[in-house]
């Protein structure tokens, strides 16, 4: 494998968006950075109240060692961090991994990681503001997001210089969420990546008990154009579940698992001068009860004032209930 493919398939388990990180150290084979962000702005809670609010903020130390004979490990640590309230819950896990990398051989990763679900799923992800929310529902259990418990493993092939075939795949032992007892699950993810365009497919299955079903399945498939934030970006994702989430109606209490379908979709386009404008959509439908359980569409707007120094405002108008968001802040990158 290629070190252009090893790098992005390293990024490719990241987090979606812009990543910075301070090389702290880096001699002999071995670095050390320190990363993550911190956004801070105000917007509308869910009883309309104006608000300070802080997206998704974190902290996360990175390390990485040369092993010899192509083969190179690093480790990433990053914890969620509680900017607006203090005290003893100031930090929770995020990510905490082992990942071993072979040029030929491919990459395999222990710990809690985003997994190879989430590679495919979560090309739509990318706003600061109001970005995709069905893909973390019970998330860390089923793996579709940041999966717990999890040993992965991912090898591109390349056929070419355009042409990437990507393979993922991934296996979780027993683990517990809101009262649900998760056992093995299993996953596998095939992409393409061709020239600007990438076209994936996903599944993700194992037991679930106490909800309803001991099964709990989900498809998802994707494709995008381009890159976020460098001109025209454009993505769609569709999930097909088979009692594969159990959602609350945005707090409107807990249900039993149910079959859904699930649509992101987004178009920006950022300008030279890095202004970048964007528009999405997302639904989850609970099949079963013919029920909408989420419908929104928001328009946002970035901006980069310096390479670390990103300014964001956007507008999520709720298409099911009169639940309409704003958001208006800034996220610095370490």
């Amino acid at each position: 494998m290629k070190k252009t493919v090893l790098a992005s398939v390293i990024a490719g388990i990241a987090f979606s968006g812009q990543a910075y990180a301070v090389e702290l150290y880096n001699s002999e084979g071995s670095t050390f950075s320190v990363g993550g962000h911190i956004s801070m702005g105000v917007g509308n809670d869910a009883d309309d109240d104006l608000e300070v609010q802080s997206v998704s903020p974190r902290i996360n130390i990175n390390a990485t060692q040369e092993l010899g004979r192509g083969w190179n490990a690093d480790v990433k640590g990053e914890w969620s961090v509680d900017t607006l309230n203090g005290g003893g819950n100031a930090f929770s896990t995020r990510l905490g991994y082992i990942g071993v990398t072979h040029e030929v051989w491919g990459r395999g990763v222990g710990g809690t990681q985003w997994t190879p679900y989430y590679d495919v799923g979560g090309i739509a992800d990318m706003p600061i503001a109001f970005a995709n929310d069905f893909l973390y529902v019970n998330g860390y259990e089923l793996g579709t997001g940041r999966g717990e418990s999890m040993v992965s493993y991912r090898k591109t092939f390349m056929f070419g210089d355009n042409l990437g075939l990507n393979l993922g795949a991934a296996w979780q032992g027993d683990n517990t969420g809101d009262g649900v007892d998760y056992g093995d699950r299993g996953q596998i993810a095939l992409s393409f990546d061709m020239g600007g365009i990438f076209v994936g497919y996903a599944f993700s299955a194992g037991s679930a008990s106490g909800r309803g079903n001991d099964d709990a399945d989900g498809h998802i498939l994707s494709a995008k154009y381009g890159s976020y934030g460098d001109g025209l970006f454009v993505a769609a994702v569709y999930e097909m579940g088979s009692n594969f989430r159990n959602a609350t109606k945005l707090g409107a209490g807990a249900r039993d698992a149910y079959d859904s379908t699930s649509i992101e979709a987004i178009v920006a386009y950022a300008l030279a001068n890095s202004l970048n404008i964007s528009w999405n959509y997302e639904s989850h439908e609970d099949d079963d009860a013919s029920d909408t359980l989420l419908e929104q569409t928001a328009i946002q707007v970035e901006y980069n004032f310096t390479g670390s120094f990103t300014g964001y405002v956007g507008y999520q108008i709720d298409l099911d209930e009169d639940d309409d968001r704003y958001a208006l802040g800034v996220r610095y990158y370490l």
